[in-house]
């Protein structure tokens, strides 16, 4: 068994005792419940949203930071800029780029083209079909709509973390501070609701979007470099495209079943 799995384990067991031992009690478990969204007549719908990032169709710093930018603005993600002990500053983000290492580092393949280990890999939350996160929130802060989309409610977040202990691909940012003085003004998207200092923000697939008939802002930035459709559906664009190219997941020994593929 390897290093991260251990750690998974480790995490899963802490967060399953926290939850039996009182943290939360079985009445106040029963009290609280998932949300959910209202699609309008035009509303995009799936049985399991799944996403395709073609990883070979980026070539420049810039495309990854147009799709990065396009989030950012659609969901008003700040630029915190405080410094932690003089070391470093805050960061909030919902899509970012790391290396192939930090990305896939269970993959045991030591031989793949030097283009694609120097390539750097988008990543986002991976909307898992058994997701961790949803499993030990205390609150339902944090919870997965039938369409597979695994989303927030910012006002039933009470700050515990326990989300970002149990997601093992590192998809959570929290408010330390207070993220509004560092959002432009007016904010760049005055439709979707800013957040506050102790809670915990990620990647949702816009499922606000979706619910308006509108793809993720993500998709729509990425000029045809990132798919996105029903993984249900043999004829989705994102069927077609796992079936005739080689892609792969963020640590699948972990069970989770991640959302979003990668093409190499």
């Amino acid at each position: 068994m390897n290093k991260n799995r251990r750690s998974f384990l480790k995490v899963a067991g802490l967060s399953v005792f926290a939850l039996t031992s009182g943290v939360l009690s079985t009445p106040a478990q029963a009290m609280v419940s998932p949300g959910s969204y209202e699609h309008a007549p035009k509303g995009l719908k799936a049985k399991r949203w799944a996403m395709v990032i073609d990883t070979r169709l980026f070539r420049t710093a810039s495309d990854y930071q147009a799709i990065i930018d396009a989030c950012h603005a659609a969901h008003n993600v700040p630029d915190i800029r405080v410094k932690s002990d003089g070391h470093e500053k805050q960061e909030i983000k919902w899509i970012w780029t790391d290396s192939y290492e930090h990305t896939f580092p269970d993959d045991m393949n030591e031989h793949l083209s030097h283009r694609v280990l120097e390539r750097p890999f988008p990543l986002l939350c991976n909307h898992c079909t058994n997701p961790p996160c949803v499993r030990v929130c205390p609150t339902s802060a944090t919870y997965k709509l039938p369409n597979g989309v695994v989303t927030m409610d910012y006002h039933r977040c009470i700050g515990c973390r326990f989300c970002m202990a149990g997601c093992p691909y590192g998809a959570r940012s929290f408010n330390f501070v207070d993220p509004r003085p560092y959002l432009s003004d007016p904010v760049k998207n005055p439709e979707y609701p800013t957040r506050m200092k102790g809670v915990v923000e990620k990647c949702t697939f816009c499922v606000e979007r979706l619910a308006k008939g509108l793809m993720p802002a993500c998709v729509e930035a990425s000029e045809g470099r990132i798919v996105f459709g029903d993984l249900d559906d043999p004829e989705s664009p994102v069927r077609k495209a796992l079936a005739e190219n080689y892609s792969i997941r963020r640590k699948p020994n972990l069970g989770t079943q991640p959302g979003v593929y990668y093409i190499v």
